[in-house]
């Protein structure tokens, strides 16, 4: 059975008609496109210098150093509020909303049953999913929110059609329950951001993950506080993402998925201004790495002192591996500030873009640590 989305069936201009009328009772913020007031973009100073993470700028852009939590909280909020600039603003909560989970098609496994469902992540906006739950793993068990690549849809990573890196499965093998939604524009996922009022389809994506991890807390086989998230290249980066916006997210696995913007393709971001990534980082920053207002060093640090494994191929054609690197230790400063070096592990084997079975082991191990005291 193949789910036919509502924003397929009525016409653009109907739609967002109809979500005009619903957003101020039934979206997540009533307003997911609201910009920063001018006192608020006057309050968020600019960093030039994005590896240098132990300071912070006050309103009139002068430093101080970063010598404490408090400190570090200050740099943090600016992080996350740069990132809300290029993304759109983060959704609210709805208690209201429900995540109305259908269930399209179950199978049992040897070890997992594996089902296939929509969830609810706003008005018009279903989310297609599979979830994974062991057989015999007592409850209740942690969990993992599994983020595919560009070339590999949901069902790909839980075993499900072409061969592709299947952590879905085997996280769920290994006792854990997972869920692997469609990212936005992708597989079965075609609601255009747009058009149930988003800016980026980056966001988009952040809200459906964390209604997935919404989902996995309401599961009584799963343990609310043990929660982390897996991600491969597009996954790898969006991992990053809703680890820095979500606390809930405990451990954050990230393979093949990012160097700092400066670096990325020698500085040429046409590939992050497409609809499901960031459209104004061309259309507001003229695609200048120079002018935007985060990057992924700093993305990394947002998430200290929770625990990170970096899986960054030496040979990789779209990241490249000493941009990582760099990304990596300047992060580790605001780890050893926080007192959790130990919680930031990057290993840089040899091969190609993608996370083969060797790596996955390790990073699984590194999962069991976070997530299992293992």
């Amino acid at each position: 059975m193949r789910m036919r989305w509502i924003a397929i069936g009525f016409g653009c201009g109907l739609l967002l008609g109809m979500l005009t009328a619903v957003a101020s009772a039934e979206s997540p913020t009533g307003n997911l496109n609201d910009e920063p007031t001018t006192t608020e973009a006057a309050s968020l100073p600019f960093y030039p210098d994005k590896m240098k993470l132990l300071q912070w700028l006050d309103d009139q852009g002068e430093p101080h150093p970063i010598a404490s939590p408090d400190d570090w909280s200050r740099r943090r909020d600016h992080i996350l509020r740069g990132m809300e600039r290029v993304m759109g603003v983060l959704p609210k909560p709805n208690p209201d909303h429900p995540l109305d989970v259908q269930v399209l098609e179950t199978e049992t496994l040897d070890r997992v049953i594996r089902k296939k469902i929509t969830y609810s992540a706003g008005p018009f906006d279903r989310i297609p999913a599979y979830l994974l739950i062991p057989r015999d793993s007592p409850a209740p068990a942690p969990a993992v929110i599994c983020l595919h690549g560009t070339s590999g849809s949901r069902g790909r990573t839980a075993g499900v059609g072409a061969e592709y890196a299947s952590y879905t499965l085997e996280l769920a093998e290994r006792g854990y329950v997972t869920i692997a939604p469609d990212y936005t524009l992708l597989g079965d996922n075609q609601t255009e951001p747009s058009a149930v009022g988003y800016s980026s389809g980056t966001m988009k994506g952040i809200w459906s993950h964390m209604r997935a991890a919404d989902l996995l807390q309401s599961l009584p086989e799963v343990d609310p506080e043990r929660i982390g998230c897996c991600g491969l290249s597009l996954g790898g980066h969006n991992a990053l993402f809703l680890g820095a916006f979500d606390p809930r997210m405990k451990v954050v696995v990230t393979s093949s998925g990012f160097d700092s913007f400066h670096d990325y393709m020698d500085g040429d971001l046409t590939g992050w201004c497409q609809t499901r990534y960031m459209p104004a980082i061309g259309e507001v920053y003229a695609k200048d790495p120079r002018r935007l207002p985060f990057d992924f060093p700093e993305v990394l640090a947002a998430i200290a002192p929770r625990a990170i494994y970096v899986h960054a191929p030496q040979d990789d054609s779209n990241f490249k591996v000493a941009s990582v690197r760099r990304c990596v230790e300047a992060a580790a400063t605001v780890y050893r500030l926080l007192g959790a070096e130990a919680e930031l592990v990057a290993e840089y084997p040899p091969g190609p873009h993608g996370f083969p079975p060797d790596a996955r082991e390790r990073a699984y191990r590194f999962i069991d640590r976070v997530l299992q005291g293992n």
